[in-house]
């Protein structure tokens, strides 16, 4: 019997490692591995400007996977706790009936779908606005190299 409420939090807690997938089909499946490459590949951005420091061009193309990752985990959870009864006990328990208790949504399951959307949000917009903020300073960096070769092209013709 899979349980809705546990299915929600462990998709929030452990949903970029794709362990809830363990949980809700009972094996370590290609969609598991999956999720937890984008996740890997976040982390070793962020080790990778933790060594290199933030001016690391490669680190602030990848931090934000792991941001997405959870984001995406989120609303996975989002997803499965406002699923309805039926439509989850045939889905995750078919030899429960449709109306069995596993898959109603109680006050645990609410808690666990606001937590995932306060999570998920944060993560996408800081997700998002590192990514911007890496890429226009950047773009400033590059600009004044830039007004220096305009400059000598004027100069020259």
């Amino acid at each position: 019997m899979r349980n809705k409420t546990v299915a929600v939090w462990l998709t929030l807690l452990t949903g970029p490692l794709g362990l809830h997938r363990v949980y809700l089909h009972r094996r370590f499946d290609g969609i598991s591995c999956l999720l937890l490459l984008p996740t890997l590949v976040g982390a070793y951005g962020m080790l990778r400007a933790r060594e290199a420091g933030v001016d690391d061009h490669l680190s602030w193309l990848l931090i934000p996977w792991v941001g997405l990752s959870v984001a995406a985990s989120s609303l996975t959870a989002i997803v499965y706790g406002l699923m309805e009864t039926e439509k989850w006990n045939a889905s995750f328990n078919p030899a429960l009936p449709l109306e069995g208790a596993a898959g109603e949504s109680g006050w645990l399951t609410i808690g666990g779908m606001v937590c995932a959307l306060l999570l998920g949000a944060t993560m996408l917009l800081s997700s998002i606005a590192f990514g911007f903020q890496r890429y226009f300073e950047y773009q400033a960096e590059v600009a004044p190299g830039k007004a220096q070769a305009l400059d000598l092209k004027k100069s020259a013709g």
